[in-house]
């Protein structure tokens, strides 16, 4: 591997703090971030999340669904654009989680995303909240 292809490698992030008791949540990136919002760890994804994205946001999904008993928020009211490379990131993440015990939830005003999820069979699974409990509105 040259020099410059080493530069462009992805380099794996550190998935828990150093006391070992929470996982660090990866960078920040141009489609998603993670913060803790009371007792929930929110993801907010932004922009367009399509095949050329999702990794992006599942690398957030992974980390906030890798705890016990998580209780993650998926706020997709950045969203502009949502296909089924999103859907399919927010199903296994929604599996992970239910399979640790815990919940996995999304966050949508959205129209267009409440058409998505009915049309793809979903909205029984990820009925949309309007907002984070606990934030300021």
């Amino acid at each position: 591997m040259t020099p410059d292809a080493d530069d462009r490698a992805p380099h794996p992030t550190e998935s828990m703090a150093a006391d070992s008791s929470r996982p660090v949540p990866p960078p920040a990136n141009a489609h998603a971030r993670t913060r803790r919002c009371g007792p929930f760890t929110v993801v907010e994804v932004l922009g367009e999340v399509d095949l050329a994205t999702a990794a992006l946001v599942a690398e957030h999904l992974d980390a906030a669904t890798g705890r016990p008993e998580p209780d993650v928020l998926v706020d997709l009211r950045g969203v502009d654009f949502f296909d089924c490379s999103g859907l399919r990131v927010l199903c296994r993440a929604e599996t992970r989680a239910r399979d640790r015990g815990g919940r996995l939830r999304v966050v949508s005003d959205a129209q267009r995303l409440r058409r998505l999820l009915r049309g793809a069979g979903l909205l029984g699974r990820f009925p949309p909240l309007p907002g984070v409990p606990g934030e300021d509105e």
